[in-house]
């Protein structure tokens, strides 16, 4: 933990001296697996941070701790920073994930990371890559929102999370894959319809509690900026010509 703690401090002073504004996305994932592998108890967890941190004393060595250290830590050294915790959907029911997260200090933080899918439909669907070997699909949602899954049962769910801790969400590492009629394709080449349907609801988005959006291949051969045919370019153009303000 040593090291750790060393670094997330560097990470802090190297953001202030950027002085502007910068978005740090709290550890993705790891709050879901320790929500699980500590049955929903983060004090149950112990974690080192006394001997490693200056400015924690307050805090219990544990989960609980650390995730209120590093926010701590956060506004300390550079306060331009928008500090954020990652809820992770399967890692348990919303309620469950709302009390654990707001046990190790999400509700302390600015925004809470979601994500809506990690890697192109098509790939999932294709199943020849080894970084598409999930089973839990239809990938491919319904922008229709008339059959499951779709859209609008996930901006609910979104709002749910989002609401219940008091924060606007940032949905992350969203794939670029294009829309079309036919299942998955190839390497640098699947589809998705994730791009299309955010930015022509993006209404919807900001409804369900949005502050912003990232994209973002969670693994290679994904369908790129290079790779799109253009659809990313013209999509930000096109929203930068005409923004959507926030409430």
């Amino acid at each position: 933990m040593g090291p750790y703690w060393e670094a997330m401090a560097l990470l802090f002073e190297r953001l202030a001296e950027f002085d502007k504004p910068a978005i740090v996305h709290v550890e993705p994932d790891f709050w879901g697996f320790q929500q699980q592998q500590s049955n929903g108890d983060p004090a149950s967890v112990r974690v080192l941070i006394h001997e490693h941190v200056e400015g924690c004393d307050d805090q219990p060595e544990t989960l609980v701790g650390f995730g209120h250290c590093i926010v701590q830590l956060s506004r300390a050294i550079s306060p331009k920073v928008v500090i954020g915790f990652h809820a992770s959907r399967w890692a348990g029911t919303p309620s469950s994930m709302i009390e654990f997260l707001t046990a190790v200090g999400a509700t302390d933080a600015d925004y809470i990371g979601m994500d809506i899918l990690d890697r192109d439909a098509g790939c999932f669907e294709e199943h020849t890559d080894p970084n598409c070997q999930r089973t839990d699909g239809p990938w491919y949602w319904d922008e229709t929102n008339q059959t499951s899954p779709n859209f609008h049962e996930y901006l609910a769910y979104s709002k749910q999370l989002g609401d219940g801790l008091g924060k606007p969400i940032i949905w992350w590492q969203i794939p670029f894959g294009v829309p079309s009629e036919m299942s998955g394709g190839e390497a640098g080449n699947y589809r998705d319809n994730r791009v299309r349907y955010i930015f022509s609801h993006i209404d919807e988005f900001i409804a369900a509690g949005g502050l912003g959006a990232a994209f973002g291949t969670g693994a290679g051969n994904q369908t790129y900026i290079t790779t799109d045919g253009g659809q990313f370019q013209s999509a930000v153009t096109a929203y930068y010509a005409n923004p959507v303000p926030l409430p």
